[in-house]
C-alpha cells in the first residue's frame, strides 16, 4: 500500500499541474504579437487613439463592440449588425476566418491560420487595450507623420502636360510620372501634411510610381497647373 501511494502522490501533483500547464499554454505573449501585428496588420490598422487607416484604431478594442469604434465611419453594414463584442473567442474566431465570423463584411484579409500567431497577437491587443505594460509596446501601425517630411518630399509644384505630371520638391528635385503612375490622395489625420504643404511619397517595385498626399480635397485641383515645358 505504501509503495502505491508514493506511486500515486507525484501522479496526484502531475495532475494538479495540468491546468495551470494548459492556462499557460493558452495564454500569448504580447511581444511576439507586436511583430505579428506589425507584419499582418500595421498596413491597415493602428492602436493609436482615433488613428484611423484604411481600417479603425484597434485602440480600445478589448470588450468593444464590433463596428464601434470612435470616428470610424466606413464599417460594412455586417459588422455594424452584428451582436458581437471582442474578447479572446471572438477575436481568434475573427483572426482565424473573418468572412466566416461575420458574412458579408468588406475586409479584404483572408485571416492568419497559426495559432500561435493569432494568441501572440490577440495579447498584444488586450495589453494595448488595457494599458499593461510589454516590450513591443512601441509597435505601431500606419505610415508616418507627414507633417515630418523633409524637403525632399514636400511638394513646391505640380503641373499637367497631356499624360504627364511634372512635380517639383522642396530640394529643387523635379520628377516626371506618367499620369496613369501618380496617385493622388488625402489623409485629414494629424499624421496627415500641413494644409498647402502637400508631400511626395513613393510606391511601387521599379520606383516609377508615387503619391502627392494632400490635407484636403479642395487643394488638389487648385495646386494643378496645366503647363507644358517650352
Amino acid at each position: 500500500m505504501r509503495r502505491v501511494l508514493e506511486q500515486w502522490i507525484p501522479v496526484c501533483g502531475l495532475l494538479a499541474a495540468l491546468p495551470v500547464a494548459a492556462a499557460l499554454a493558452q495564454s500569448g505573449d504580447p511581444d511576439r504579437g507586436a511583430r505579428v501585428f506589425t507584419q499582418q496588420c500595421a498596413a491597415c490598422h493602428s492602436v493609436e487613439p482615433r488613428r484611423h487607416l484604411t481600417g479603425p484604431s484597434l485602440e480600445g478594442v478589448w470588450h468593444r463592440k464590433a463596428g464601434t469604434a470612435p470616428g470610424f465611419v466606413r464599417y460594412s453594414d455586417a459588422l455594424r449588425r452584428v451582436d458581437i463584442a471582442w474578447n479572446e473567442k471572438t477575436l481568434d474566431d475573427w483572426l482565424r476566418d473573418p468572412a466566416g465570423l461575420v458574412p458579408g463584411n468588406q475586409m479584404t484579409f483572408q485571416g492568419i491560420p497559426d495559432e500561435t500567431a493569432r494568441r501572440d497577437l490577440i495579447a498584444y491587443l488586450k495589453a494595448t487595450s488595457t494599458g499593461e505594460p510589454h516590450a513591443g509596446a512601441r509597435a505601431r501601425g500606419g505610415p508616418a507623420n507627414l507633417k515630418q517630411a523633409p524637403a525632399a518630399n514636400q511638394v513646391r509644384t505640380i503641373s499637367y502636360c497631356p499624360d504627364a505630371y511634372r512635380v517639383v520638391t522642396g530640394d529643387g528635385t523635379t520628377h516626371l510620372f506618367w499620369e496613369f503612375n501618380l496617385r493622388l490622395k488625402t489623409d485629414s489625420s494629424p499624421a496627415g501634411p500641413a494644409r498647402g504643404t502637400p508631400v511626395l511619397t513613393g510606391s511601387g517595385m521599379m520606383g516609377d510610381r508615387a503619391s502627392i498626399v494632400f490635407a484636403t480635397p479642395d487643394e488638389i485641383t487648385g495646386s494643378i497647373r496645366r503647363e507644358c515645358p517650352k
